[in-house]
């Protein structure tokens, strides 16, 4: 039987699917893992975790389906991500992650005021942010000289699993364009004086798109995996763009949805037919995950992560808390909370917002808190909606993708909110998905290649409820106000609990 197999390294686990060529899932794997908070602001991981859970998981689909012909390997995983290796490939300290990782505001402040505002959004499309690739390197040569003078190469999750399976040395366009500033958005190339500047010792990877043949699985590769050698494996990319891929939400018009530990949005025009890349300072500009596609993307820095927090606070399961909530109501009975429990990305870029809620009762229940942070994610969402109409994007259609897809109410309450449609496909297991999807795309025969659509129809219309507009409006405005009338307060509390850092591991979804 013709199988692809698809493989995602996420935060909080790495998940690996078998897929026919129908796109019928015939096996799953899953492990388990922690990232590491050593400091407040600090978030990053382990990279060699990343292939022995790879390892781990390919193994198993193979066990698990002997009758199985694996006609190639889909790579995909969390970022975008800086972890810095030696020339022999052994990592020089653990991964710094995605925008959750705000330690490098010094090195964003200082490469802002060197190379200026416009220039670095003329090349790389996006101010600099904590999503930013860029001021993380330099975040490791400023902080750390001795790791980065062993350093010579720069790896992703993706690229990282591409690399122990092939050898190759690349990186796609889609996580190259996060490293900002040094990514050219549109000349779709590493910007050398920008590079030389700040990565000089580094070695450049060789740029490829998401779905393109990286290379074929290596002798030793095949002998720790169970894949036969010389099967082909793709580039992959991160993934948000690969679950975007997993519910055929990557055509021009599009934004995808990802439910997941963190919220991730992902808009794509298409500049190929005459577009342009759309710019604004609050969201991210990024090459998309096919030739000629521009994404508009963002995040919120936590969602099924606030929920989880209260299920642990409360001691209730996820049952008990979706029935408490749905009694509790549109509104919450009088709470308004802001999501920002570990900063946020975007609309607001501010890595020192936290979490705020407004208008506790001795009344109020955990039902209550459970609806209002339901309902603090799915304003976040909205926000960041409006953001990129005000920018310029064209949404014409939605896609809701992830394992928060699982929870009707949650799914409810943000196009209550927001007043979006979404689309919900049959599948929606993820990224793992979406890597075997374009990897079965990179070996078809010409003219023959399966479509998402088939592979993964839409089954369900999530629809919002007009009666609640006039509720959500309201709410929307006292949102957006209550950020700006604590933002002060908020900030000097930010800074106490940096003084206060002590090391955690937690767990959260990009």
């Amino acid at each position: 039987m013709r199988c692809t197999l698809g493989v995602d390294v996420g935060t909080s686990s790495t998940k690996g699917v078998l897929v026919d060529d129908g796109g019928r899932i015939l096996a799953t794997e899953t492990r388990s893992h922690e990232v590491s908070r050593p400091r407040t602001g600090w978030v990053e991981m382990d990279g060699d975790v990343w292939w022995h859970e790879f390892v781990e998981i390919a193994a198993a689909l193979v066990a698990a389906r002997p009758d199985a012909e694996i006609a190639a390997v889909g790579v995909s995983g969390m970022g975008p991500c800086v972890l810095l290796a030696d020339g022999d490939d052994r990592p020089v300290r653990p991964a710094i992650l995605y925008g959750v990782d705000t330690r490098a505001t010094a090195q964003i402040q200082r490469m802002t005021a060197e190379l200026g505002l416009d220039e670095i959004t003329r090349v790389g499309g996006s101010v600099l942010t904590s999503q930013a690739g860029g001021p993380k390197i330099a975040w490791v040569a400023d902080e750390e000289p001795g790791a980065f003078a062993g350093a010579r190469r720069l790896f992703m999750p993706a690229s990282w699993l591409a690399r122990r399976l092939t050898g190759a040395y690349v990186l796609d366009h889609q996580s190259a364009s996060q490293v900002s500033p040094l990514y050219d958005i549109d000349r779709e190339r590493w910007h050398d004086p920008f590079w030389q500047r700040y990565a000089a010792a580094l070695e450049q990877p060789t740029l490829l798109w998401a779905g393109d043949v990286a290379g074929r699985v290596t002798a030793a590769a095949a002998s720790a995996t169970g894949i036969p050698e010389g099967t082909p494996v793709i580039a992959g990319t991160i993934d948000a763009w690969t679950e975007a891929v997993s519910v055929g939400a990557h055509e021009p018009g599009d934004l995808m949805l990802m439910y997941g530990t963190t919220m991730f949005m992902v808009f794509t025009n298409d500049v190929a037919a005459g577009g342009e890349a759309l710019r604004t300072p609050s969201m991210w500009t990024t090459a998309g995950a096919f030739p000629g596609t521009r994404n508009l993307a963002g995040g919120l820095s936590t969602s099924g992560a606030l929920t989880a927090w209260l299920r642990d606070l409360t001691d209730a399961d996820y049952p008990q808390l979706l029935a408490d909530a749905e009694a509790s109501g549109p509104g919450a009975k009088g709470l308004l909370m802001l999501p920002y429990f570990a900063g946020e990305r975007t609309p607001i870029q501010d890595p020192d917002a936290r979490g705020v809620i407004a208008g506790l009762t001795l009344q109020h229940t955990r039902g209550d808190l459970y609806r209002a942070a339901l309902e603090a994610t799915a304003l976040g969402v909205r926000h960041n909606v409006e953001t990129m109409r005000d920018a310029g994007a064209d949404i014409r259609r939605i896609v809701a993708v992830g394992g928060g897809t699982q929870g009707r109410l949650w799914l409810q309450t943000v196009s209550d909110v927001t007043g979006l449609v979404q689309e919900v496909p049959a599948t929606t297991i993820g990224a793992s998905y979406g890597a075997a999807f374009l990897a079965a795309v990179a070996v078809a025969d010409a003219g023959s290649a399966p479509r998402i659509a088939d592979w993964n129809p839409v089954t369900e219309t999530i629809t919002p409820d007009p009666a609640l507009r006039a509720t959500y409006d309201a709410l929307f405005d006292r949102y957006v106000r209550l950020y700006a009338g604590t933002k002060d307060v908020v900030h000097e509390l930010a800074a106490d609990q940096r003084g206060a850092a002590h090391p955690t591991t937690a767990s959260e979804e990009a």
